[in-house]
């Protein structure tokens, strides 16, 4: 489990060296939008696709490698249970987070309507 953690944490900041390097910091705001952008770009993508990666596992251990053992097989039905309910929560919270982002305005400067609206008729141009 060690190994696999230092692996995990190596590759990802493997990955993760390209976008600090790049980032082109200037003030807090830059700051503050560069870490919601990794965020929103690289780990929750990461951690959607671990949660995948688990459901196939269990799906794998329950049907192909537990065909024969009942012990493997409930050990295999909780791993995708418990992956389910992991992405379950994670797209609930998610989308709720984006939500109330959305209706504050906290990082979108179109708004909901995208943009505010035009009143009038505008004549030559």
């Amino acid at each position: 489990m060690k190994k696999f953690l230092a692996l995990s944490s190596g590759i990802l900041a493997v990955f993760a060296l390209p976008l600090i390097s790049l980032a082109a910091i200037n003030n807090v705001s830059d700051a503050g939008n560069f870490i919601i952008n990794t965020i929103n770009g690289v780990i929750v993508p990461v951690i959607f696709a671990l949660a995948f990666i688990v459901f196939l596992w269990g799906a794998f251990s329950t049907f192909i490698i537990g065909a024969n053992s009942d012990d493997v097989k409930k050990k295999g039905k909780n791993l995708m249970l418990y992956s389910l309910i992991g992405f379950v929560v994670m797209v609930s919270i998610w989308g709720l987070v984006n939500a109330l982002t959305g209706t504050i305005g906290f990082g979108n400067s179109s708004g909901i309507t995208g943009g505010t609206p035009k009143a009038g008729v505008q004549i030559g141009g």
